[in-house]
């Protein structure tokens, strides 16, 4: 499988793991400032970007501006949590396409849309890179709700260097 696969599926299975250990409260808990955000909303965000390169892939436009915002992934744990499944089940099959192959990607980079020419490749490594980056912001709404999460590395990039706490 290629390592660009294998690092989603391993990113993704972290909102597994969170998933299963909130309780469809935390998950949905707007209380934590200064951006009021649940951390139902940071996974669903996730979730629409690798659905918009599923919707995509097969005729090579991939639009990043055509999430689904399904709100409904705010408040209930079992829900989203089966979306996560969906898209790691489809990005196993993914090994059927063209890592290098152009694909025309539309996004909003803040005064309009614009198309970039990505490969499937960057596209998917910018998703992974981006789920992480979320994975930060829901470590510190965890932290500011109190809820511990086993998971040292979660909202980590990889070539984060660490402080060694003594």
């Amino acid at each position: 499988m290629n390592i660009i696969i294998q690092s989603s599926i391993y990113t993704l299975s972290k909102s597994k793991q969170l998933l299963c250990s909130l309780s469809n409260e935390d998950l949905s808990n707007h209380s934590v400032s200064p951006y009021y955000s649940c951390i139902g909303s940071h996974i669903r965000h996730i979730l629409d970007f690798y659905d918009c390169i599923i919707d995509g892939v097969d005729n090579a436009t991939i639009d990043l501006t055509q999430r689904k915002r399904d709100e409904r992934m705010h408040t209930d744990c079992n829900y989203t949590l089966s979306h996560v499944e969906r898209i790691i089940d489809t990005l196993k099959r993914f090994d059927n396409y063209s890592f290098t192959k152009h694909y025309v990607v539309c996004d909003d980079l803040g005064i309009g849309k614009v198309d970039i020419m990505y490969t499937l490749g960057a596209v998917l490594a910018q998703a992974n890179s981006h789920a992480i980056h979320h994975y930060a912001i829901i470590s510190y709404i965890l932290d500011r709700l109190e809820i511990p999460m086993k998971d040292e590395s979660f909202g980590y990039n990889p070539t984060t260097p660490r402080q060694i706490v003594s």
